[in-house]
């Protein structure tokens, strides 16, 4: 099986794709699924080096988002509502592969309007958008929100979904390409270049001086932010792909009235499993809808193009979700496009 297995740490451009790999055994709650397509993420980058809280022991495969098929023979545990043949998405360690072991309840069944590159990058970007807006900063139609770095993975689809939710979205960027892309893919009402002197200015100017109702960050603007944020603002903090983890000035949080919130979506996982099917049900129906679509990077990368795909990650040149092809619809394996 073709596999990226990570024995040691090293950085991603340091990895290689291997024909020989074991093929992944199903124990317990787990299914094996063919993957046709994966999800790059930027905390591949970091778990292949060792810097990311989650740390498998040694070997093991890389890659966290996965679209594909039930795999003919797979075991189907008990409870489990899929069989061979279904089409399926979601999230295990180990996508970068062929196949991948799966815990079913990992995993959901993939709308019949999306195409399985659309479905790899919906499992972790789609619900840490929604439960940010919705489950922690509770966002109400008519309000508005400034999304940072509002061309990324969750960036662009935070974009989406406020606008969805009857909000105003002004998005963040560094440049007028990925501007464009907010506007273009997300629907943005507003675009502001955050990387121009005094750019809260703009954001005050936008609101007629009132500040927006919610920030959502996740490269580690929130100090930034608070300089355009409202009155009794929510600052939602969701990463930090900048790289230094903020220190945030505590007088503005007083002064404004305002709420510093974080979303870490893995974690519901072992403290509100109740919510998770909630958020999904909402989620699917909006695709279902079409008032949402997932926003997929115009270079689509083969198995073989991975560490290129990183690299691109990394040098913040990519937009939207950027996937991997590993099979197309007719189970063919995908050379370089």
């Amino acid at each position: 099986m073709r596999a990226y297995v990570v024995n040691e740490w090293v950085h991603p451009s340091q990895l290689k794709l291997v024909d020989d790999a074991p093929e992944p055994e199903a124990t317990g709650d787990e299914i094996i699924v063919d993957v046709y397509s994966s999800a790059l993420n930027f905390f591949d980058i970091l778990q292949a080096q060792g810097k990311y809280q989650i740390k498998p022991p040694f070997p093991f495969t890389l890659g966290a988002e996965f679209a594909g098929k039930v795999a003919k023979g797979s075991p189907i545990p008990k409870g489990c509502p899929y069989k061979p043949g279904d089409r399926v998405f979601g999230s295990a360690q180990g996508c970068f592969a062929d196949k991948v072991a799966v815990k079913w309840q990992a995993a959901n069944r993939l709308p019949d309007n999306l195409t399985f590159d659309q479905g790899a990058g919906l499992y972790l970007t789609w619900p840490t958008s929604y439960e940010a807006l919705v489950g922690r900063a509770e966002l109400k139609p008519g309000e508005t929100v400034l999304v940072n770095a509002a061309a990324g993975g969750v960036g662009i689809v935070a974009v989406q979904l406020a606008k969805a939710l009857g909000a105003t979205v002004i998005a963040a960027a560094g440049s007028q390409f990925k501007l464009d892309i907010c506007k273009t893919y997300g629907g943005a009402d507003y675009t502001v270049n955050y990387t121009a002197k005094d750019w809260q200015k703009e954001v005050l100017r936008i609101t007629n001086g009132k500040g927006v109702d919610i920030v959502y960050d996740p490269v580690g603007l929130i100090a930034e932010s608070l300089k355009c944020i409202a009155f009794k603002g929510r600052a939602l903090v969701i990463g930090f792909a900048a790289g230094p983890i903020e220190k945030l000035p505590l007088n503005k949080v007083l002064l404004k009235n305002i709420t510093v919130m974080g979303l870490h979506w893995g974690l519901y996982t072992s403290k509100e499993p109740s919510r998770i099917p909630i958020v999904w049900e909402e989620l699917l129906g909006l695709f279902a809808s079409g008032r949402i679509k997932p926003t997929i990077y115009d270079k689509i990368f083969s198995l073989d193009e991975v560490t290129v795909g990183l690299d691109a990650l990394e040098r913040r040149q990519t937009w939207g979700k950027v996937i991997v092809r590993i099979k197309d619809e007719k189970q063919r394996i995908v050379a370089k496009l």
